[in-house]
């Protein structure tokens, strides 16, 4: 919301069903210039991280809510102020408040401490408060002096800590028990580093667990002859990536094929809703991408995947890849799938038995391709020993709705599409 004399930072609406997001980094500092659409910060919902761009030219003038607060959408998280004004930054504790929602300025600005020290954030002065602690007596290792959140729990874990080692033992109780800051650094052995879940890593953990509780999973493992599929990417790559500048992968060449094969295995391409099953006549294909330095997993939708040849279901792919890493989804790109491929055989695996992506019934596991002998029959039906490029895939299913033979038959069809690939079908 733009005003007079500054821009309010709102939590974004990140998807229909998201309402709230944990800011995980202030990537600009109080006092920093920034440009409009510049990565301001980045936050965490259950569905997916994302960066959030500035929506305006201007310096920060005020960080409202602090690394790692949940907060709900449409709340007011920083100030913008033009470009050369006076910040509150750079004049100290009284933060600038004309033409802003004086209210909520006045509940949310931070606090200055007595005794002229550098102001404090909302947080920090809650925080102080419910612990009866004299920040007076905390050293601050923020801009000038200012005592930042670390510092204040800091600082309670030192007091707790000293407090529990003179303290006698309590009795066994029965009743509930909530750990305090000083017991978690008391079990923590030497040489051990604790840190809380991320909210995406927390999503994918109950994810995943509420999908073995629900699903009753099975695997089938195919191998698949890829000779045709090299031959035909060998002489495509080139020019996918001259003339189009998309990389083409073997993902691509079987995210079409499986496609394909879901027109006659609908089943595969459905849900269990209750005692009913839900079919489609469209496929969202989700394709599940690993984040950098292992952060998490995000598993972005192909809408409508089946109205696309090779080159668009490779330039899809691609784009949500690169997105996905680059923080730039929103949580309605990681919802509505249909059916999902997992890859990592991009990373040298070569069989694996993934876990359902609920509310979904199947999930395909893209492995290695790798050169292996393999017998091989002339026209004669004499056999001959062949080094082939062979892929597992390998396929997890609910077995509350499919059975092995469905499933098997469906993996038939996904073999034979690559094995005698048809460059004018797909």
């Amino acid at each position: 919301m733009a005003t007079q004399t500054h821009v309010e930072v709102i939590m974004p609406q990140m998807g229909v069903s998201v309402s709230e997001g944990t800011i995980v980094k202030w990537l600009k500092s109080e006092g920093e210039e920034i440009k409009a659409d510049e990565p301001l910060l980045e936050i965490s919902t259950d569905k997916v991280d994302t960066e959030v761009p500035s929506p305006a030219d201007g310096v920060l003038d005020r960080i409202v809510k602090l690394e790692g607060e949940t907060v709900p959408v449409g709340t007011t998280i920083a100030l913008i102020a033009p470009a050369g004004a006076t910040t509150a930054a750079s004049k100290g504790p009284e933060p600038a408040r004309s033409g802003i929602r004086v209210q909520e300025a006045a509940d949310t600005a931070p606090s200055e401490p007595e005794g002229g020290r550098a102001f404090v954030s909302p947080v920090v002065a809650r925080i102080a408060a419910e612990h009866s602690v004299d920040l007076s007596l905390v050293p601050g290792s923020g801009r000038g002096g200012r005592v930042t959140k670390k510092d204040l729990l800091d600082h309670i874990e030192r007091a707790v800590g000293a407090e529990t080692e003179t303290a006698p033992r309590p009795q066994a109780s029965s009743a509930p028990h909530f750990e305090t800051p000083g017991e978690r650094l008391e079990r923590e052995t030497p040489g051990e580093r604790h840190e809380r879940m991320s909210q995406m890593r927390l999503g994918i953990a109950e994810h995943m667990r509420r999908s073995l509780d629900t699903a009753a999973h099975a695997t089938t493992v195919f191998e698949v002859d890829m000779s045709r599929v090299v031959e035909i990417r060998t002489r495509l790559k080139p020019e996918y990536l001259e003339k189009h500048g998309v990389r083409l992968t073997y993902l691509a060449f079987v995210a079409r094929a499986t496609v394909e094969a879901l027109r006659n295995w609908p089943w595969l391409n459905g849900e269990v809703r209750g005692e009913e099953v839900v079919t489609r006549g469209f496929v969202n294909l989700s394709i599940a991408v690993a984040l950098d330095e292992s952060k998490g997993l995000i598993v972005p939708v192909i809408r409508n995947a089946e109205g696309l040849n090779l080159l668009g279901t490779a330039r899809a792919i691609q784009d949500l890849s690169e997105r996905a890493r680059a923080k730039r989804l929103i949580p309605d790109e990681v919802q509505g799938g249909t059916f999902t491929i997992t890859n990592p055989g991009g990373f040298g695996s070569i069989i694996g038995t993934p876990i359902i992506n609920q509310p979904q019934v199947a999930i395909l596991d893209v492995e290695a391709v790798v050169k292996r002998p393999v017998v091989i029959s002339d026209e004669t039906g004499a056999d001959a020993i062949s080094v082939r490029p062979i892929m597992n895939l390998c396929l997890s299913f609910d077995h509350r709705l499919i059975d092995g033979a469905y499933a098997v038959q469906f993996m038939a069809e996904i073999r034979a599409n690559l094995q005698s690939w048809n460059e004018e079908r797909y």
